[in-house]
């Protein structure tokens, strides 16, 4: 490791990690936002599920490179554009999270969905009032390993001259400097580290039935315990 290099270098690692996070933050968002009414009507039919599920797995087996050689050609922007890897992360993102977001659409019980249809919620009310708020925890387990997968994606990006993290290891190949690999690897673990510290806790903020549900089961059932004393 070449910690002078390090030390002179600390704005433009800093700028490369911005540029990462730009790049990286927008596929993640709309990923979600898009998977989630994909979800939903995967789950409610197994035509669509079969049709959409089987898209996703086809649209992440696409070579990186590969699409990110055809979306400026489909979207008509220049090579260089970082909208293109956004576009491209975006594809992937959504790919994956189809299929955790109709499996956490399946995870609400039928019992709570028959019970809030008994007492007049409409679809759309029993959509975002109860269906949603539960499929929460799955749908932030799937997000989560979209941001992971998204973060280690974009530096392929570098590949077409895109500048963020991934452009450490082009220019380590290119002039033989290790330290350059490794500062990028080890930015983009920890880039990476943080997205799913972030969501971990919007998770825990935004479910707090769960966090009681999971403090019960951990406590001590005093109505488990033997009568009377031992023998």
């Amino acid at each position: 490791m070449n910690w002078v290099w390090i030390g002179s270098n600390l704005g433009l690692i800093g700028g490369r990690i911005v540029e990462h996070l730009a790049l990286t933050a927008p596929p993640i968002v709309v990923g979600l936002v898009l998977s989630i009414p994909l979800g939903y009507a995967a789950n409610r039919s197994k035509v669509a599920r079969s049709i959409l599920l089987s898209l996703g797995g086809i649209l992440y087996t696409i070579p990186s490179i590969a699409l990110l050689v055809l979306v400026p050609v489909v979207l008509g922007l220049a090579i260089l554009n970082p909208l293109n890897l956004v576009f491209a992360l975006t594809i992937y993102a959504v790919a994956i999270m189809v299929r955790s977001a109709a499996d956490a659409f399946a995870s609400v019980s039928q019992d709570v969905q028959a019970s809030a249809t008994a007492i007049g919620f409409s679809r759309r009310q029993r959509f975002f009032a109860v269906e949603l708020p539960l499929a929460v925890p799955v749908l932030l387990a799937g997000i989560r390993v979209v941001s992971v997968s998204t973060v280690s994606l974009a530096s392929v990006g570098a590949l077409t001259g895109i500048d963020q993290l991934g452009s450490f290891f082009t220019d380590a190949f290119q002039r033989s400097f290790p330290t350059e690999a490794i500062v990028g690897l080890v930015c983009i673990l920890a880039l990476a580290a943080v997205y799913d510290v972030i969501l971990s806790q919007i998770g825990r903020a935004i479910t707090p039935w769960n966090r009681t549900r999971k403090a019960t089961m951990a406590s001590p059932n005093v109505y488990a315990q033997p009568l009377g004393g031992s023998l």
